[in-house]
């Protein structure tokens, strides 16, 4: 809901250790990867209920996640590094709520289904609306430097890693923050479908 707003403060966050990086000759796919790796050992930690540890094995996925795009522009972005990013950041995001099942699945197992069923909606709607986009030459003015066309929501980048946040700290919580959060992202699903019924609707043809 406010990632546009927030571009500019990561984009001066990153650029000087993404600067560094990209004198150091570390490619942005190699960032990705490793990020990715990161957020593996993540769910792992949760699912061992190491929440804290987890939590700091999160944010260094997301400043991973923040780095690569920001070495990336320094250079040549590459289609290659938007697959990359978007393919793998939502696998990461299902793998939080499944460490959570995983680590009590008596309390967090439907929870976490039900969460991880609203990710399928935000993330199908997502990538659906960002292919067809491409296909009409649609550009996001929030997010011209974005490989993929990024369409908002309720529940975006910032709001997710909020959403984490808290469930790390308080893990007895997961079962109704995940509750709460997969209403709000439904109600993402929804709004971007609706976004896209009308953006794509069939043009009229001109009458002879």
């Amino acid at each position: 809901m406010i990632d546009a707003r927030l571009l500019p403060l990561q984009r001066r966050l990153t650029h000087p250790p993404a600067a560094l990086l990209h004198r150091l000759g570390v490619p942005p796919d190699s960032i990705t990867l490793i990020g990715f790796a990161i957020g593996i050992l993540a769910f792992l930690a949760i699912a061992l209920q190491a929440y804290l540890i987890g939590l700091a094995l999160i944010a260094l996925n997301r400043i991973a996640d923040g780095l690569d795009g920001a070495v990336a522009r320094l250079d040549t972005p590459t289609d290659r590094g938007a697959f990359l990013d978007i393919a793998l950041d939502f696998v990461f995001y299902a793998m939080v709520p499944l460490g959570f099942a995983l680590a009590d699945p008596a309390a967090n197992a439907l929870p976490a289904a039900i969460l991880i069923f609203s990710f399928v909606g935000t993330g199908s709607s997502f990538l659906a609306f960002s292919v067809l986009a491409e296909k009409r030459g649609l550009s996001a003015r929030d997010y011209p430097s974005k490989g993929l066309y990024y369409l908002g929501g309720l529940t975006e980048g910032f709001e997710t890693i909020v959403f984490f946040v808290a469930i790390s700290l308080w893990p007895p919580s997961f079962p109704i923050l995940a509750y709460i959060f997969a209403a709000a992202a439904l109600i993402t699903t929804v709004t971007r479908w609706r976004i896209g019924w009308q953006v794509f609707a069939p043009v009229p043809s001109a009458k002879p």
